[in-house]
């Protein structure tokens, strides 16, 4: 039997994949110290996705939300996470921009993080180790899971071995973004990863997009993972991963142990599924097994996102066209795992090819960019045709001209006009008159205080009576998006 260690995404990948990451500091801080009492091995918490969304829709700033959940979890280890070359949006990150995104989050009270890079660009993961390594930060090297027929295990056995090669990696995490492995994978896959780990436990982390992660994550432990991810259930399962609840269940009739106190895991469920359905945000979800899921491999969260764009063009009912046409988009491009950028990169460039009637005609900079290797070494290649339509773009030639710089972090404090080099990765995520909006909403509050009111029932029955998808309120430094399905 074994000892499994829980690490909590309610309050990174569970409200990044059910709420769009518009989790506000103030909805999660009434139970954070309960979250803190648990017994999570560690706690997720940061991004820089969440950063931008905070400023940009919420009006929050980031860092004061950032300070009031660490000091309101005093006792757990708190993890950032950050893919290895990109703190900002889609783009190609400066390494010294990413060297002060690290060292500033641990100033803040990280010290624990997750790096990624979906094609291993290996050497700059090392490099932001070492550089938490500095704090006495604990670090896990992610393997970014996909089905392809590139993607074997002797693939991923490499890539475990060139990670864990670095002192500065503790762990590895095998994260499965669209929930896809299954017991016969499992069963050759984390064997050969475990081979080359050089004895360093692995965490595992499936999204619940096919409604099979939480049997997933029980093979795994058969075959040797103690280090499971998961969230309170409301923040938990269809495009989330497993929820805390059942895992704990299960792993006890199995005669395994845990350090988790499960009493205070209702009242941390009630909490996020009252404030989720007060602002309108999904909760309490469930998927079904759907093998188109197995082709397209979307991370649950870029499934709003297409929706989003072909209701811009008045094609919602071409989403399964979509979907069948991503498939095809990822093989194109040579397979990339599909987690940021590229599975927006990828599905966003099904999403055009489908609205103009003809693939690659309108090809985004950052599709040039990636055909160009500013991201590093793909998978496998490019379909040749593929690759020529998109070198034959019309901004093909400036965009592949100019590859991506890497000026000093004084370059880049004297160009964004600070020393503060919090201000200064503010300033590098978003434009300024969003910091100013965010500025004038005020301070970070420190409840949500839309839980229930008349006033709210009032706008969800002009909502249902108006037929209007969306309605957003500001109010109070507040910017919530209710949306109809809210109850």
């Amino acid at each position: 039997m074994a000892h499994i260690e829980f690490l909590d995404e309610t309050m990174r990948d569970g409200q990044q994949s059910l709420w769009g990451m518009r989790m506000q500091a103030g909805m999660a801080l009434p139970v954070a110290p309960l979250i803190d009492r648990t017994g999570f091995r560690v706690i997720d918490l940061a991004g820089s996705s969440l950063f931008e969304v905070m400023i940009r829709t919420c009006r929050e700033n980031p860092w004061e939300g950032l300070d009031l959940l660490v000091a309101a979890m005093p006792r757990t280890r708190l993890r950032g996470g950050m893919r290895s070359n990109a703190s900002v949006t889609f783009g190609v990150t400066p390494d010294a921009l990413m060297d002060a995104w690290m060292r500033r989050l641990n100033v803040h009270g990280c010290r624990s993080f997750w790096i990624y890079d979906v094609l291993f660009n290996i050497d700059k993961m090392h490099r932001l180790a070492k550089v938490a390594k500095e704090y006495g930060a604990e670090v896990a090297g992610a393997i970014m899971f996909a089905l392809s027929p590139v993607h074997t295990d002797d693939y991923y056995a490499d890539k475990a071995d060139k990670l864990s090669a670095s002192p500065d990696i503790d762990t590895l995490l095998l994260y499965d973004t669209a929930g896809v492995l299954d017991k016969e994978r499992l069963a050759t896959l984390v064997p050969a990863i475990r081979g080359r780990a050089r004895g360093k436990p692995i965490e595992f982390h499936a999204n619940n997009i096919l409604g099979q992660s939480a049997k997933a994550y029980l093979d795994a432990i058969d075959l040797g993972i103690t280090i499971l991810h998961t969230a309170s259930r409301p923040m938990a399962n269809g495009p989330s991963v497993p929820s805390t609840e059942i895992m704990a269940h299960n792993i006890e009739l199995l005669g395994h142990s845990h350090a988790l106190d499960m009493s205070l895991l209702p009242p941390v469920a009630e909490h996020f599924e009252r404030v989720g359905k007060a602002a309108g945000y999904l909760v309490n979800q469930a998927n079904e097994y759907d093998v188109l899921s197995i082709r397209h491999q979307i991370p649950g969260g870029m499934t709003g996102t297409l929706k989003a764009q072909l209701v811009q063009h008045n094609m919602t009912h071409k989403l399964d066209e979509v979907l069948r046409e991503t498939a095809e988009v990822r093989r194109d491009l040579g397979y990339p795992g599909m987690a940021t950028p590229f599975s927006q990169l990828v599905g966003i460039q099904a999403v055009l090819n489908i609205v103009t009637g003809k693939r690659y005609s309108i090809v985004p900079d950052e599709v040039i960019q990636y055909a160009a290797g500013f991201y590093g070494q793909t998978v496998a290649p490019i379909d040749p045709d593929v690759l020529d339509k998109i070198m034959a773009a019309p901004r093909a030639k400036q965009v592949a001209g100019n590859p991506p710089e890497q000026p000093s972090i004084e370059e880049l404090r004297k160009r964004y006009g600070t020393k503060d080099d919090d201000e200064l990765i503010l300033r590098a995520l978003v434009p300024e008159p969003d910091l100013d909006k965010m500025r004038a909403a005020g301070p970070v509050r420190r409840d949500y205080p839309l839980l229930s009111s008349p006033e709210l029932d009032q706008v969800r029955r002009l909502m249902r009576i108006a037929k209007a998808p969306v309605v957003q309120i500001r109010a109070a430094g507040l910017s919530v998006d209710l949306h109809r399905h809210a109850r």
